[in-house]
């Protein structure tokens, strides 16, 4: 399962990416925007999830609740996100190769238009999973 290390990780593969704080705490950042934070304890006792931690990603407004449907209770919303761009992520129950396109994703939601053409231009570098064995030499 995924903590927020392998967040930073993933999401450190990203160009114009660092790490810091938003909303109070623990987040990951392109160009001072936020792009995703891990939620805190007052978020999880006013909406009353205790079984994972909880990241916060962004998405298109119009696919939210689509990409919820599809992922089959790994995403969710809560009503304070009800008309925003934004979903949570049950970190304890994702998969990490969908964590990075979610990341990904919000990270597309916030990047310059010349950081994303960057990285569209940028061959892909494929990151192994953290459980994944490395490729053999054979």
């Amino acid at each position: 399962m995924p903590d927020f290390a392998d967040v930073v990780r993933i999401g450190s593969a990203l160009p114009g990416v660092e790490q810091g704080t938003f909303y109070g705490t623990a987040g990951l950042k392109v160009r001072e925007k936020g792009f995703c934070r891990v939620w805190s304890e007052r978020e999880h006792d006013r909406d009353g999830v205790r079984d994972s931690a909880v990241l916060v990603v962004f998405c298109d407004p119009d696919e939210k609740d689509a990409l919820i449907d599809s992922l089959g209770g790994v995403v969710f919303s809560t009503p304070h996100y009800d008309g925003h761009g934004a979903m949570l992520v049950r970190l304890d129950d994702v998969d990490p190769g969908v964590l990075a396109d979610l990341l990904e994703d919000s990270w597309r939601e916030k990047a310059p238009a010349s950081l994303a053409r960057d990285l569209d231009e940028t061959p892909p570098s494929r990151e192994r999973a953290p459980d994944e064995e490395p490729p053999s030499d054979e």
